[in-house]
């Protein structure tokens, strides 16, 4: 199904594809990566990527945080991911998200771009990683609380692809503490729904 859907991403024009989605939604994917590796390993998720729908000129992008934080075609961003497949959620409660909270929602999401992407996974607003991007822009701008941040102690950190990106990117001083967000507990958000 995903697949097929991918393959009419070529075949049909931007408003057909402007029917399947909807600004604010959130994609996920699995990417061809070590860190990704580390992510599903760490929250035995298969979804180590995410990033936010919008449209503009009726060709939908992904607003991501990536090196540095910015957007992709939808297109490209699928191609980019592991065979191609993804997943697509959107809020359950669809008045939760009015045109002009879109508006709001796509211009916070856009002051991100530029900024670094954060390896280390730092709670900070100075450099984001993906689901932190995503999670923020929900937080700060609808106060909508997809999932709740937990302490890096509390993923499944003793694995070894974990282990090892852990040790080459903090050494000693591992951050148990720190306040994280995983695409795993967006996905997972029960105030989203499944769309495909």
């Amino acid at each position: 199904m995903k697949q097929l859907f991918y393959l009419l991403l070529f075949i049909l024009p931007a408003t057909a594809l402007a029917q399947q989605f909807k600004d604010g939604d959130i994609i996920f994917q699995s990417s061809p990566s070590r860190q990704s590796a580390a992510i599903e390993e760490a929250t035995q998720s298969p979804y180590s990527h995410c990033g936010i729908i919008f449209y503009e000129n009726n060709i939908a992008y992904v607003y991501e945080a990536v090196q540095p934080v910015g957007k992709r075609r939808l297109d490209d961003w699928i191609e980019s991911g592991v065979n191609a497949e993804f997943v697509v959620k959107r809020m359950k409660d669809s008045s939760l998200l009015t045109e002009n909270e879109i508006k709001a929602l796509r211009l916070y999401a856009s002051q991100q771009f530029g900024k670094n992407y954060d390896g280390k996974f730092n709670w900070s607003d100075k450099e984001l990683y993906c689901s932190e991007l995503v999670y923020k822009c929900y937080w700060n701008v609808l106060h909508i609380k997809l999932a709740a941040p937990i302490p890096l102690r509390e993923f499944n950190i003793d694995g070894p692809i974990v282990r090892k990106i852990m040790k080459e990117r903090y050494g000693n001083e591992i951050p148990y503490d720190e306040p994280m967000i995983s695409p795993d507990q967006l996905v997972s958000s029960p105030l989203l729904i499944t769309v495909n």
